[in-house]
């Protein structure tokens, strides 16, 4: 009787035991379980975490490419100084800038030959039907220069327009010495030439006398006038300096508070013109510079007139 019940707990205890590792790989398969479905779960919510990084547009601060500005010469130490400070900070741009006169530009921008003209005139009437947009990025002033020692300080409008159209030739006529008059004007592309002849209605009087002296550039029409001192001709504000004198039109000062305020007669636009469907995103990116804080700043230091904010 004694062997028998020690039989029967042998075989309980060898029965709890079977139930016991049962219940420990149940347990085990059970966590284990659990465990297959942790991880996918956390690597989702990592590609979750991912996405939007992924998805994000590309930032507007990485510009490349080439930019060809053509035009205006009156903005060349403007542009010069901005190209130099977009460029800076975006260092896979290059911008080439070529000063051949407004009307140049606007051609070149009308048949595709640059990226953005620069002008220094308004469009005319068979320009603005080419579709281009046009910018205006500054306002300027056309200053009516004579040498140093010529001891007129003011001209008429009406006095300039037949001066530049050969109906006064002597420099006595107009209040000064007994001296021929230099007649030093721009080439026929010029947007200050353009500007210039429109604002003292140079074609109502005859149009320029054959005459003028014809010179490409703002900076070689004040050479020329610095020396000659019976010369005469007409630069941006930016190009008077103490080569020069600028007379005062109309008793009124060419400052660049005169010529916004409209006091001052011989004023005109600074223009960016491009075709905006065509125009890459650092031509636009340019333009856009030019109009900010930074662009405009360097409008103000090269004598020009900045936009109002």
């Amino acid at each position: 009787m004694k062997l028998k019940n020690k039989v029967l707990a042998v075989l309980l205890t060898m029965a709890l035991v079977g139930v016991l590792g049962g219940c420990g790989k149940s347990n085990n398969a059970s966590g284990n379980a659990g465990n297959a479905t942790t991880e996918p779960t956390q690597a989702a919510t990592d590609a979750a975490t991912e996405t939007p990084a992924a998805t994000e547009a590309p930032s507007t601060d990485n510009l490349s490419g080439t930019v060809t500005i053509t035009g205006s010469t009156s903005v060349e130490k403007i542009l010069n100084d901005m190209i130099d400070e977009f460029t800076a900070a975006n260092p896979d741009v290059t911008i080439n800038y070529t000063g051949t006169g407004s009307s140049a530009g606007i051609a070149d921008s009308i048949s595709g030959a640059n990226d953005i003209g620069a002008s220094s005139r308004n469009l005319k009437d068979d320009e603005k039907t080419s579709g281009l947009k046009e910018v205006t990025f500054a306002y300027d002033g056309i200053a009516v220069a004579v040498n140093p020692a010529n001891t007129l300080k003011n001209i008429t409008t009406e006095d300039l327009a037949k001066i530049f159209s050969g109906q006064i030739t002597n420099w006595k006529d107009v209040g000064g010495k007994d001296a021929d008059i230099v007649v030093v004007s721009r080439e026929g592309a010029s947007g200050t030439r353009s500007a210039f002849e429109e604002l003292t209605k140079l074609e109502d009087a005859g149009g320029l006398t054959e005459n003028a002296t014809v010179v490409e550039g703002n900076g070689n029409v004040q050479t020329a006038v610095a020396g000659n001192e019976n010369a005469i001709g007409y630069v941006s504000f930016s190009y008077i300096d103490s080569t020069v004198k600028a007379l005062t039109v109309n008793d009124v000062e060419g400052t660049p508070e005169n010529a916004k305020s409209g006091k001052y007669v011989l004023s005109r636009p600074f223009l960016f013109v491009y075709n905006e469907g065509k125009a890459s995103a650092a031509a636009k990116a340019f333009v856009d510079f030019s109009l900010s804080d930074d662009g405009q700043a360097f409008v103000e230091k090269h004598g020009g007139i900045k936009l109002d904010k």
